[in-house]
């Protein structure tokens, strides 16, 4: 029975997925596998998970992938047969031989006869291992390698497109929107014709709610094997450095917005990369320095309120501060960065180019890179920040929101229009003081119970229109940004929100400040802050029309 297009079509985009999760699995198998090579039962998950992808593959008739992974098979039966000894050299065969698998998964994806550079070598590579010598002295593994593990429970789980999940959940926050335009309607109704409607429709909104939050979770993964995944990272970086790294994971159940996972993948990666790079010493160094002589290497996620903070951990040397303020005063960046604070010194690694090719090596290199790190953790509407003891390790932390898709928030007036500020980062709600009121600068700084607090008035940086006069009463709006915190002068105060995010477009994308935008009760567009971009462009606007004073005070109270 032959298959219509349309079936085999959805047979292959099963098998592609069911594929790329095998190889996933296996990679991080094979690096559990050189670390416990008498570990049976991971040698048998590995070999089952390759046996499977090479039935799947003849199925769907991609006989190159299935006579591959066939070789790669045999390789692992001897392994379980205790014919051939782990070893880490193995182990980097069979990882050569899983990055073969998935450029001939890429080219089968694509309906191309894809023929990988390393195919031949690794072949020969895995012929050679099986022809090798066998110590048959080598003790039996205590655990049956034939044996399976006791049957589980199966999972009742359904794969999902994420564009679906995606879809759900935009037409939820449409629906939250509708429904806030058919409430201010009712509540303009008579109180004898519409209160029993509103108690009806306020009913039906607590049912969205629920409906809203069920599709937000079903969004959700754990962190767990996204961290995981990163295993071969650490063993590949340390290896090609002649080091030794050991991977740590924590808050593996810990749960995030997939989306947020997607995108923090590569500025995790070249914090790992750096982490190895230019933080972990040699195993002679840190033999010589009294530690131990494997690395370690933590990755930590948790949960904090409304944000999830993934940490980077590692326990080598440190950021090495004299060098970072060599670099700052011959770069003009700082012209006494030893009066800077550890915190701001440290941030400097953000600045654009601040590392040349010289120093990568140096163990202040750390900084190539990553300005661009920064960059995408902001467009997650994320913070950074660094923490380092010299000669001990760094810690870099980074804070997240839960989800990209919907923020509580709250609203704010300025000139006529209504922005949305993130709720987590609002602190607290003040009175522009009426002298400042009548001055109308731009920016400047308050005094709030005995600290100088900088602000931002938002009528001067988006430009009221002319003629619109600022209200006899402004608000500013108390945020927190980087472990420091900063006033947003504002007309209103509009109060808690929950905001459905809605993308830009060109026009609007590269304006800073700005994070996305939602609709409102009344249907009309409301533009929401991007605080931390917003500051740092402010912290510059002052410091070019006000002069050092206030940029100086400005950013020093940010850090």
């Amino acid at each position: 029975m032959s298959l219509s297009d349309k079936d085999r079509a959805l047979v292959l985009e099963t098998f592609l997925a069911e594929a790329a999760e095998h190889l996933r699995g296996i990679e991080q198998a094979l690096v559990t596998l050189e670390s416990r090579p008498k570990d049976a039962a991971t040698l048998q998950e590995i070999f089952r998970s390759v046996h499977s992808l090479k039935g799947d593959a003849r199925m769907v008739g991609f006989a190159a992938i299935a006579d591959f992974a066939h070789n790669v098979e045999d390789l692992l039966d001897g392994m379980r047969l205790g014919e051939i000894q782990v070893h880490g050299e193995l182990i980097s065969v069979l990882l050569r031989a899983v990055d073969v698998l998935r450029e001939l998964l890429t080219g089968a994806a694509a309906g191309q006869d894809v023929i990988p550079a390393g195919l031949e070598a690794t072949l020969a590579a895995i012929a050679a291992a099986r022809t090798r010598a066998v110590d048959t002295a080598a003790p039996t593994p205590e655990t049956p390698l034939h044996s399976d593990s006791a049957p589980q429970a199966e999972a009742r789980t359904l794969r999902v497109d994420v564009a679906k999940l995606d879809r759900m959940l935009n037409l939820t926050g449409e629906i939250a929107i509708a429904r806030g335009r058919v409430a201010q309607m009712l509540t303009g109704l008579p109180h004898e014709f519409g209160r029993d409607i509103l108690e009806a429709h306020l009913e039906a909104d607590r049912l969205q709610l629920d409906l809203q939050e069920q599709v937000t979770k079903a969004r959700m993964v754990p962190v767990g094997p996204f961290f995981r995944q990163y295993g071969r990272t650490v063993r590949d970086v340390a290896r090609a450095h002649d080091k030794s790294v050991r991977l740590e994971i924590e808050g593996e159940d810990v749960e995030v917005d997939t989306r947020v996972v997607e995108r923090l993948r590569d500025p995790l990666t070249h914090m790992i990369r750096n982490a190895i790079d230019h933080g972990i010493e040699t195993p002679d160094l840190r033999a010589a320095l009294g530690k131990t002589p494997e690395g370690c290497l933590t990755l930590r996620a948790a949960h904090d309120g409304g944000q999830i903070v993934i940490e980077v951990r590692d326990d080598g040397a440190g950021f090495n501060r004299q060098r970072i303020a060599e670099r700052a005063r011959d770069t003009g960046l700082a012209g006494q960065p030893e009066l800077l604070s550890d915190s701001d010194l440290l941030r400097l690694v953000f600045t654009p180019g601040f590392s040349t090719a010289e120093t990568v090596t140096d163990l202040s290199g750390r900084g190539v890179g990553m300005d661009v790190v920064r960059r995408n953790i902001d467009a997650l509407r994320g913070t950074i920040d660094i923490t380092s003891a010299e000669g001990e390790g760094t810690v870099i932390t980074v804070r997240l929101p839960l989800t990209l898709a919907i923020i509580d928030g709250f609203g704010v007036g300025v000139g006529g229009e209504t922005y949305v500020l993130p709720l987590d980062c609002v602190l607290e709600c003040l009175a522009l003081p009426r002298d400042r009121h009548e001055d109308g600068a731009g920016n400047g700084v308050i005094n709030v119970r005995g600290e100088p607090l900088p602000y931002v008035r938002l009528r001067d940086r988006f430009g009221a229109p002319d003629g619109d006069t600022a209200p006899a009463r402004e608000h500013v709006v108390v945020v927190q940004y980087g472990g420091g915190r900063a006033g947003l002068a504002v007309d209103a105060l509009y109060g808690e929100r929950q905001a459905v995010i809605k993308t830009l477009g060109s026009t609007l994308d590269t304006v800073p400040g700005l994070a996305g935008s939602t609709i409102l009760g009344d249907g009309r567009v409301a533009l929401i802050l991007d605080v931390p971009a917003l500051l740092r462009d402010a912290v510059g606007h002052a410091t070019n029309l006000n002069g050092a004073a206030v940029g100086t005070t400005m950013a020093s109270t940010l850090s």
